[in-house]
């Protein structure tokens, strides 16, 4: 009988009342083509390998990293609670030590969730992996992170988060910005004043195969991991850079799906996109779930998979070569250029507009951050758009210095004072509490 070699926790959750539309490829098939290819493979016959079944995220969860206008209950369902507590459920597993690993396959995905939300945008309504970060950090103390988006598409989401956090580390290998949605996640973004370097986005050309992403990881993501030295390692594990996946442009297969995961070796794995519903997702998921637990993954093969048709072309392999070369010297030596934006008052300031493709919203924001040596800085976030009017979200980081504590303070009741914002939003993480007023 086959045992894991790393006790291996899956948590299933495939929203069954929740989708955009009956025919979107972001329904609940994604995951139940999955599920019964890898009952069928005996999977859960393996020992160390266990099947459980999500938690639900509370609203406090969700307000410990989101801005929500105007509350978290318009902005998210139940099915998206429970989408974030299987990640959650996945975090449990692991620091409680009942898993070594753990792999949250639920839906809806949500790396495309900003740190503001008006409504969905690239099928995304709340951030599954920050709200699952952030319950790690409020219930088993404070954690040096690395998450590594696999998506095809780039993680803005994750990235707008955590732009001004030096303690997490945020990785995205993408299809070029140039070429896909969102448009963005180029390789000079490199997160804010107080995080600079701490941000890596690796743009990969259209038709990039097994060779090229594994060579980012050996050559990129492993050298600098390694630097970072994090407390945990996270995948946000998109599949849509899949050959068959039906709105990307790549040519990466199952099997090189499990080497990444067998190099990348992370602690818990969220799936995101992903919409080769049964051409590439179960065939990816269990290559995916034989890497994490530490079994051998090379007779994983899709029914119509052939390397010399998707080997990259040697322009593309020698792009990737280069570009590796280059993101290693930035995350080591990050340019102060890189930063967009005015210095105003000991904050550094930019604007940023934002568009919601699925639900149609336009958002302006003005962000403001303290320039701080000693923690993230506290950070004001105004913001209005076309389904809401100017308002305010402020955050005191969980680490804020007693300088960036105050200020915090200081942000929050001159806010309440001006009497311009129609919602008004407080994230204390210093203190433990949020506070939210609407007028």
């Amino acid at each position: 009988m086959l045992e894991a070699k790393n006790r291996l926790g899956i948590i299933f959750f495939p929203a069954f009342d929740w989708a955009i539309s009956p025919t979107h490829p972001e329904r609940e098939e994604r995951l139940l083509y999955t599920q019964d290819q890898l009952r069928e493979e005996g999977l859960f016959d393996i020992d160390g390998i266990t099947e459980h079944k999500p938690d639900i995220a509370t609203h406090e969860d969700v307000e410990r990293v989101h801005f929500c206008l105007p509350d978290v209950t318009s902005v998210a369902t139940k099915s998206h609670l429970i989408s974030a507590g299987g990640a959650i459920k996945a975090a449990r597993l692991v620091m409680e030590r009942e898993e070594e690993k753990a792999f949250a396959l639920v839906r809806p995905p949500g790396h495309h969730a900003m740190k503001f939300v008006h409504g969905n945008r690239g099928f995304c309504n709340i951030n599954v992996e920050a709200v699952m970060v952030e319950h790690i950090r409020a219930h088993y103390g404070h954690r040096r992170v690395a998450i590594v988006d696999t998506d095809c598409h780039h993680g803005d989401g994750t990235q707008d988060i955590y732009w001004h956090d030096p303690d997490t580390l945020f990785i995205s290998l993408h299809q070029d910005g140039r070429t896909l949605y969102p448009g963005t996640g180029f390789p000079m973004d490199l997160g804010g004043p107080n995080a600079l370097g701490r941000t890596i986005n690796i743009p990969l050309p259209p038709h990039t195969s097994d060779e090229g992403f594994l060579h980012v990881i050996d050559h990129v993501v492993r050298p600098i991991l390694d630097d970072f030295k994090p407390d945990l390692v996270v995948n946000s594990a998109g599949q849509d850079n899949h050959f068959t996946d039906p709105i990307t442009n790549m040519n990466f297969s199952a099997r090189g799906y499990a080497l990444l995961n067998e190099k990348l070796n992370p602690d818990i794995a969220v799936l995101e996109g992903g919409y080769s519903i049964q051409g590439a997702l179960p065939y990816v998921n269990l290559g995916i779930c034989l890497a994490m637990a530490g079994l051998d993954s090379s007779g994983v093969r899709e029914p119509d998979y052939d390397p010399e048709r998707l080997r990259q072309p040697q322009k593309v392999t020698d792009y990737i070569k280069s570009l590796s070369d280059r993101m290693r010297e930035l995350y080591f030596n990050p340019p102060r250029s890189s930063l967009r934006g005015d210095m105003a008052d000991g904050f550094f300031v930019r604007h940023k507009d934002i568009f919601y493709d699925t639900d149609g919203i336009s958002e302006s924001q003005v962000e403001s951050v303290m320039v701080c040596d000693n923690c993230p800085g506290v950070l004001k976030i105004e913001s209005w758009s076309s389904v809401n009017p100017l308002s305010v979200g402020i955050e005191i980081p969980i680490t804020a210095c007693e300088r960036c504590h105050g200020k915090g303070l200081q942000l929050w009741e001159e806010a309440q004072v001006k009497g311009s914002y129609r919602y008004m939003q407080l994230i204390n993480r210093k203190d433990g509490y949020c506070r939210q007023f609407g007028f």
